[in-house]
């Protein structure tokens, strides 16, 4: 390291009332995918405080970027803003005002961290070698915001990519970092089974849909133990079939997500999907409709970044604070978009909450924003100072 940093972590406990406060309001008024909308307006307005610009992308993204007084290149920080379909049920003061909806995977920690890196490393214009970019996502729990965002030229001029997320797998005040392969690429499925009804009496003149669907299923679900070398997970999420119970199904409706490490895995899922339904069909005499599609293309870190966040975690934390995470995870991220276009690293940081992702009850403790945000600041302010073309 060419320059000594900051205390960021005693910077950003300086800024916990603010910090916690943003956080709250973040959780008290979630919003789904691409209806970011209040979500947006306080982010656009804690950024114009600090003296930055904001502009809008997508109708709920943001985009500002800070200037350091010092040459240097320009690097992104992303948060994801959009909250789940699910209704919340931690009993948390500051739990979600809107029926149905919450921040059950710990967006609103992700926003508020960057917004806290923005006011930390605003602080520190003078020593800032280059510009952070500061981009503000929408939708990654649904059909992925990334690819929009970067299409609408948010990445213009960016050398390398950071981003972080909560993790109920490590204590607070903990990081952890995966080199290479993190998260799952992932494809969804619809495969549609038709058959011929008959009445339930006589089986043997119809075609049984429901019948061919259910093997199918079991067939899908083992797909993975014929996959060699490499983890894999396919998860079959609805299955219907039948009109009435006295009557033999002519269509049945199978929809899934099959989640991969890596390209050369993905194809090959992808082939042993249809090599099923296939045999499925010829075996029942069903007909199949496939419909694959290409969702998220997982998270690939890379070594560099990698190195240069483990690095000043270590700095910042303590070594004993920051784990080398040995697997992936079967998990996606649309992160992983903006990692196939600039350099870059997605890592973790401990949410000191024992509840799954996702879960109704998942709720990181506050000072996990604190963490965050040092995080965050310190490694964007380390990698400018430190930055080498190529």
């Amino acid at each position: 390291m060419k320059q000594n940093l900051p205390d960021y972590l005693s910077e950003a406990a300086e800024l916990e009332s603010e910090l916690t406060s943003l956080r709250e309001a973040f959780h008290r008024t979630p919003e789904l995918g691409n209806h970011e909308f209040k979500t947006a307006e306080r982010i656009e307005h804690t950024l114009r405080a600090l003296g930055l610009r904001p502009r809008r992308v997508l109708d709920t993204g943001v985009v500002a970027t800070l200037h350091g007084s010092r040459p240097g290149p320009t690097i992104a920080l992303r948060a994801d803003m959009d909250a789940l379909p699910v209704q919340e049920t931690t009993g948390a003061p500051f739990a979600s005002e809107i029926p149905g909806v919450m921040h059950a995977c710990g967006h609103d920690v992700h926003i508020t961290s960057a917004l806290g890196a923005a006011m930390l490393l605003s602080r520190h214009r003078d020593s800032l070698c280059g510009s952070v970019r500061f981009v503000f996502q929408p939708d990654e729990e649904g059909e992925g915001g990334a690819e929009r965002m970067i299409a609408s030229g948010c990445m213009k001029g960016v050398a390398a990519t950071f981003g972080g997320h909560v993790t109920p797998d490590l204590p607070a005040g903990t990081v952890g970092v995966r080199y290479g392969k993190f998260y799952a690429a992932s494809d969804t499925f619809q495969i549609r089974l038709y058959g011929r009804a008959a009445h339930g009496a006589e089986r043997e003149k119809g075609i049984d849909a429901l019948e061919a669907g259910a093997l199918l299923v079991q067939e899908l679900i083992r797909l993975p133990e014929r996959l060699t070398g490499e983890r894999s997970v396919v998860s079959v999420g609805t299955f219907r079939a039948g009109t009435a119970r006295n009557i033999v199904a002519d269509e049945a409706v199978i929809t899934g997500i099959m989640r991969t490490l890596g390209d050369e895995a993905r194809i090959t899922m992808r082939s042993l999907l249809r090599d099923a339904c296939r045999g499925v069909a010829n075996h029942t005499d069903v007909s199949v409709e496939i419909q694959l599609q290409k969702s998220y293309s997982g998270v690939v870190n890379h070594d560099h970044e990698t190195d240069h966040v483990r690095c000043v975690a270590s700095r910042l934390l303590g070594k004993e604070n920051v784990v080398v995470l040995d697997l992936p995870t079967m998990k996606t991220d649309d992160f992983g978009y903006f990692l196939l276009h600039r350099p870059g690293v997605y890592y973790h940081f401990g949410a000191g909450c024992d509840q799954p992702l996702h879960s109704p009850d998942f709720l990181p403790e506050a000072h996990t924003v604190l963490t965050g945000a040092a995080l965050h600041a310190a490694v964007l302010h380390s990698y400018l100072a430190n930055y080498t073309e190529g």
